[in-house]
């Protein structure tokens, strides 16, 4: 690794990769074998930054707004508060760690090799993966959803089966994160430049006799401002790759002059190629939770067991005296100091209302903080939006709309997991993590000020409980779309339209894989880039053949 600082104004290579992230990483590695790769990351190393490396801290970057933090917060116009990834390794950088693989039938669906991809999940696995040591708190989670009918037991797998089981995290027994930066220990060094702080600004086009325009070089910018350019070398094969992300890699598409022809001009970009699907099918899978305090201490635990249900919700748990905050007070996943408020609706979640979440939570008596929450998320959604630039500076969060529970069925999915959440806090296995005979407004009470959310309890009513999906509603961070396979890029992740481009990451997935995606996009990055290489030697040998 070194300093966008130390790079010379032009350089050549055979790959350029935007974004050292989840599946930019990967991807780096896996070219590099043979041939040379320069790999762009516009924040900075996660190695020696304790609030990225301990379990213990998590939720600490999240909720680091500074210019320099690993996490970049951005809102939606749907009010929920959210973060982006902006150091090397990305999203794995920030995440509660659960490393859980996509169902047979999504890839399937996407039309992945079967064989490719599994070969592709271990090779990230030997590296970055491993088995929680499941504690009391998550075993009656378990239990709890076996007895309310989540069935089977799949015990520990990394698959995606209906029923309960226990999944992978990136957390070693140590409580040490292990990230997708960490699989460029496969790279080949020779062949490999990574670049710290280069924030890329454009995508260069060569545009001749009104032919397809063919990508060939990038322009970016160092933490000083200078600007460096890195062109392709000459070959039929070489490409770029945005690997940015769901929100970077529309936007640096967009800021390039490929996107929709008005939203361009308005900005006065220069238009490469109309694509008015740029920034379209935006998606963040809604996630709700509910607080359930504990008469006794439980152990710190981030998302460890998920219960897989046939109706579409993943039943999902994290517990701790602090939530594995990186305070005494604080509720770490759920905590407000991350922009996780959900005791207001989301347009009321204001930097005010924020703030007072804030003051009001340290005022709590401790035990407020015992216990843990018992989440849902929905899979896809079936609920899109877009996104738009805001401005011309890449540094600068584009506009995004979500539209959480547009489609009724992403709400009854809700509707379906809280309720299937309620049976588990009554169930026998889950009896000793809760108040016995505590009326709700007792409990209400309690947590008065706390900035989380009980259950509205014994609510027949399904309208009730839809209200509180909406009003409750917050991100899992799980966000996806604006580069979608069929639409900006094709099945193997080529840009519609133009010649030596593709985009490899989260933006190009219609809907979310498995119950949480970083597995996914790791395993992409490493399947895209060994049928890459497995293409061009096959390419070179037929040219040789003719030669």
């Amino acid at each position: 690794m070194r300093e966008a600082t130390t790079a010379s104004s032009i350089s050549y290579y055979d790959y350029i990769i935007i974004g050292g992230g989840t599946a930019g990483c990967p991807l780096a590695a896996t070219l590099s074998q043979n041939y040379s790769v320069l790999l762009l990351e516009r924040g900075g190393s996660p190695y020696g930054n304790p609030n990225i490396t301990n379990l213990a801290a998590f939720g600490a970057a999240l909720s680091d707004t500074s210019p320099s933090s690993p996490a970049q917060r951005f809102i939606s116009e749907d009010g929920v508060i959210n973060s982006r990834a902006r150091v090397l390794g990305g999203g794995s950088c920030l995440n509660a760690g659960f490393y859980t693989r996509a169902s047979a039938n999504y890839i399937r669906e996407v039309g992945w090799d079967g064989r490719a991809v599994n070969e592709a999940y271990e090779w990230v696995e030997k590296i970055v993966a491993f088995e929680p040591k499941v504690q009391q708190w998550q075993s009656a989670v378990r239990e709890g959803l076996l007895e309310v009918g989540v069935v089977p037991d799949n015990g520990f797998t990394y698959d995606h089966i209906y029923g309960t089981k226990v999944g992978g995290t990136i957390f070693d027994q140590n409580g040490y994160r292990h990230t997708s930066a960490d699989l460029l220990q496969y790279a080949n060094p020779s062949r490999i430049t990574l670049l710290l702080h280069a924030t890329v600004h454009k995508i260069l086009f060569r545009t001749r006799d009104g032919s397809r325009p063919k990508a060939q070089g990038v322009v970016f910018r160092d933490s000083r401002g200078i600007k460096h350019r890195a062109y392709l070398r000459q070959g039929p094969k070489n490409e770029i790759i945005v690997s940015a992300g769901a929100l970077g890699s529309p936007q640096l598409l967009m800021l390039s002059g490929v996107g929709p022809v008005e939203h361009l001009r308005a900005h006065n970009i220069t238009v490469t190629l109309e694509q008015p699907l740029v920034g379209q099918g935006m998606s963040d899978n809604p996630m709700n939770a509910v607080f359930v305090p504990s008469p006794v201490p439980v152990e710190v635990s981030l998302i460890e067991v998920v219960g897989i249900t046939k109706f579409g919700s993943f039943i999902e748990a994290a517990s701790g005296e602090n939530f594995a905050g990186s305070s005494p007070r604080d509720f770490g996943m759920f905590s407000p100091k991350i922009g996780q408020l959900s005791t207001v609706p989301p347009k009321q979640r204001t930097p005010e209302a924020v703030a007072k979440a804030i003051e009001l939570m340290d005022t709590l008596d401790h035990t407020a903080f015992r216990g843990g929450f018992i989440l849902e998320k929905i899979m896809g959604p079936i609920s899109t939006g877009h996104m738009e630039l805001r401005t011309l500076n890449p540094n600068d969060n584009p506009a995004v709309t979500f539209n959480y529970f547009k489609d009724p069925l992403d709400l009854e999915r809700c509707v379906q997991g809280l309720r299937t959440i309620e049976k588990v806090i009554d169930s026998k296995p889950f009896a000793p993590f809760r108040y016995v005979n505590m009326p709700v407004p007792v409990l209400l009470n309690m947590t008065a000020n706390s900035p989380v959310n009980l259950l509205p309890r014994h609510s027949n009513s399904s309208l009730s409980l839809q209200q509180f999906c909406r009003d409750t509603v917050m991100t899992i961070w799980h966000y996806h779309g604006g580069c979608q396979v069929g639409r900006v890029v094709d099945s193997d992740y080529k840009v519609l339209g133009v010649d030596a481009l593709r985009v490899i990451d989260g933006s190009t997935f219609n809907y979310s894989p498995g119950t949480n995606p970083q597995a996914t996009v790791m395993m992409l990055g490493r399947y895209m880039g060994v049928k890459m290489l497995k293409e061009r030697l096959a390419f070179d040998a037929d040219r040789m053949g003719r030669v």
